[in-house]
């Protein structure tokens, strides 16, 4: 991720997929936006948000490295991958009640039966149906 991707006074994250998926522009949160700002002031100079120790871009394989260590350090009893937070987001929408289609675009899915995954699952998916 760039730091041109991120518009910190308006608060928004422009996402940009890998494996032909949707792009999207998503709000920031307060706590987000000044994490963000924080580290942009501590890091030195780079383009890139997440940097290595030379101060390049962050390899898919270093960054799924130290999510494992921070899996380890948390306690979890099992081994932890950065595809798992795009999993739990999505869950956690879907709890929450939110529409399958617009789950769809949060998460940038082409094709909403990649989608319906989280849905199927929600546990009060039929709560609303007769209100």
């Amino acid at each position: 991720m760039q730091w041109q991707q991120i518009e910190l006074d308006a608060g928004r994250l422009h996402v940009h997929r890998a494996k032909k998926g949707t792009p999207s522009v998503h709000p920031l949160q307060g706590d987000e936006i000044r994490a963000l700002r924080r580290l942009r002031r501590e890091q030195e100079a780079s383009p890139f948000v997440f940097t290595s120790e030379r101060g390049g871009p962050m390899s898919a394989k270093a960054w799924g490295n130290h999510f494992e260590r921070l899996g380890r350090h948390a306690g979890m009893p099992f081994q932890c991958f950065p595809h798992m937070l795009r999993h739990a987001c999505g869950f956690a929408l879907a709890n929450a009640g939110h529409d399958t289609r617009a789950l769809q675009a949060w998460l940038g899915h082409r094709n909403i039966q990649h989608t319906v995954r989280y849905t199927e699952l929600a546990p009060d998916r039929f709560k609303l149906f007769w209100k």
